[in-house]
């Protein structure tokens, strides 16, 4: 990559395409599969230009604007073709290999400091600690990840509620990054809320309305929720809310969330924060009440654009009681146990396979609660032939697909230091022309390509445009390590990477060991999205 010239992107390459179509209408679909990309990388279906032509036609000068198509960040296109299946581009492949998998460019020009952007992620479920089930584990690994992916692209994070030192193993467990030992909120803080209730025209006192029951003694008072809705016509809320009795402890949860509030934005009213309720479907309601109280005693700019990202149920099959978080772990714990020594022998009995079973293990629980979109809902069979260490879509086979990666270098490491081999020359001294089987392009175009933008997407939160759920793709990067598993594992499998010692083949074995070594990391970026450590073997 010459200095100065910005990595290659998916999103830039579109644009170029786009544009040279001249049409506002985005027409380019990416081609992914094997078969296709063979002809093509990216395709203008016949349907789509029919409806942006008179008649489908492109025009020739279209078709050679398309074939030169440029800009920032954007891979050039070899050749454009008009086919019965719509317009056809292919992208010029050795210099595309060169630009992602050559030197780093130079410095970008310094960018002024962007706005200060914070998060506030909410879990309620730890509320519930220790008595978690694994619906609040899901809400949990689900807030945990979402936190690490906004954090990878520049976004300040608070977790709340913060626990007790030690109240909670099973974080520790699943290597769930979460604030311990911090604080409660300060008494006068609860003290500030008690006084906004006072005077709140939403509240009214303890005092028994005739033919009413009596109220719980921990009860300050009640908040008629229905009538704050309609006067300020919010949407989105269940309609099922109306009196809410205001306990002690609901007001130590928002002096909790308040404080973070302030920790996050400085105290500065004007500075970017959103605040996100990560929550479990069953507990929806009671985080709806929880969002229209803070909207009434805190009436800022925050509190009004609350979000809520509701995690779909987790269903148990055939559980003989209810099952609590801590049993689910140490279940399929057992269960990775019993799979690796049945693969691996006394091997996996020994002393320093502890920790390997243990990632293997977080990383079972981790996929099978991130790979389905959070809306879904989630069915665990805790039966012992639901957990392996072969299936393609578990989490066990994208850890053994890393270890194999590592285990790749650390051979031609020892190799090199033995004089089998030389030393991996310099990147730019690599010739990725080279590069000619069908499975290196496919890492590179379906992988290495799009792996910025697929985090970047990942941590998206958009506003909702009605209401107060949001949708996220948090299943999106749990997908693409299981597919990129797939197919570098198929990759891996057919082509002999470290080939005879013959000086003629050292060129093909540096471009692909370069490849693999921009696999490797991939795979290393996206499992710290999930607090996994990559396995040097299996």
């Amino acid at each position: 990559m010459e200095a100065g010239e910005a990595r290659p992107g998916l999103a830039a390459t579109l644009r170029a395409l786009n544009g040279a179509l001249g049409r506002p209408a985005a027409l380019w679909l990416k081609e992914s599969g094997a078969r296709n990309l063979r002809h093509r990388d990216f395709l203008a279906p016949r349907a789509a230009l029919r409806a942006a032509f008179p008649g489908g036609q492109v025009p020739a000068e279209v078709v050679s604007r398309v074939a030169l198509a440029a800009g920032a960040g954007a891979l050039r296109v070899r050749g454009c073709r008009d086919t019965p299946a719509g317009l056809a581009v292919q992208l010029r492949r050795p210099e595309a290999f060169q630009r992602l998998l050559g030197p780093a460019p130079g410095p970008a020009p310094a960018a002024g400091p962007p706005p200060p952007r914070w998060v506030l992620l909410h879990c309620p479920a730890l509320r519930a600690a220790p008595a978690l089930r694994p619906r609040h584990l899901r809400a949990l690994l689900l807030a945990d990840h979402l936190a690490q992916l906004l954090r990878a692209q520049g976004v300040g994070v608070r977790l709340v509620p913060a626990l007790a030192e030690g109240s909670c193993e099973i974080l520790r467990h699943l290597r769930i990054d979460w604030p311990c030992g911090t604080s409660p909120a300060p008494p006068d803080a609860v003290s500030a809320l008690k006084r906004a209730l006072s005077r709140c025209p939403c509240a009214t006192g303890r005092e028994q309305a005739p033919g009413t029951a009596t109220l719980p003694e921990n009860v300050i008072c009640r908040v008629h929720l229905r009538s704050f809705v309609e006067q300020q016509g919010l949407v989105g809320y269940d309609p099922n809310l109306d009196v809410l009795l205001v306990t002690e402890e609901k007001l130590q949860s928002l002096a909790e969330l308040q404080q973070a509030l302030q920790q996050g934005t400085g105290g500065d009213q004007g500075s970017c924060c959103s605040i996100v309720h990560v929550v479990n479907c069953e507990e929806e309601f009671q985080q709806q009440q929880l969002d229209l109280l803070w909207r009434i005693l805190d009436p800022g700019t925050h509190t009004a654009l609350q979000k809520h990202l509701v995690c779909g149920p987790v269903k148990v099959t055939n559980p003989s009681s209810p099952i609590g978080a801590d049993q689910y772990f140490q279940l399929r714990k057992r269960q990775m146990y019993d799979a690796s020594v049945m693969k691996y022998g006394e091997l996996a009995q020994d002393e320093s396979w502890t920790e390997v079973i243990d990632t293997l293990t977080v990383a079972a629980i981790r996929f099978e609660m991130l790979s389905t979109a959070h809306r879904s809902q989630i069915t665990l069979d805790l039966e012992d032939t639901s957990i392996s260490t072969k299936g393609t879509k578990s989490g066990a086979f994208v850890m053994y697909n890393c270890a194999r990666l590592a285990t790749l270098f650390d051979t031609y490491q020892r190799a090199v230091e033995r004089g089998t081999y030389p030393p991996l020359p310099p990147v730019s001294e690599l010739n990725f022309s080279c590069l000619r089987e069908e499975g290196e392009w496919l890492l590179l175009f379906n992988y290495l390509l799009p792996f910025p933008e697929v985090l970047q997407q990942a941590a998206q939160l958009p506003t909702p445009t009605k209401g107060i759920r949001i949708t996220a793709n948090t299943e999106a990067v749990c997908k693409f390590l299981i597919q990129l598993s797939m197919d570098f594992s198929s990759y891996y499998n057919r082509v002999h990477v470290l080939g005879e010692p013959f000086p003629h083949l050292f060129e093909q074995m540096f471009a692909r060991l370069r490849l693999l070594g921009a696999v490797r990391d991939v795979f290393h970026s996206a499992l710290g999205t999930l607090h996994l450590p990559p396995l040097s073997q299996i």
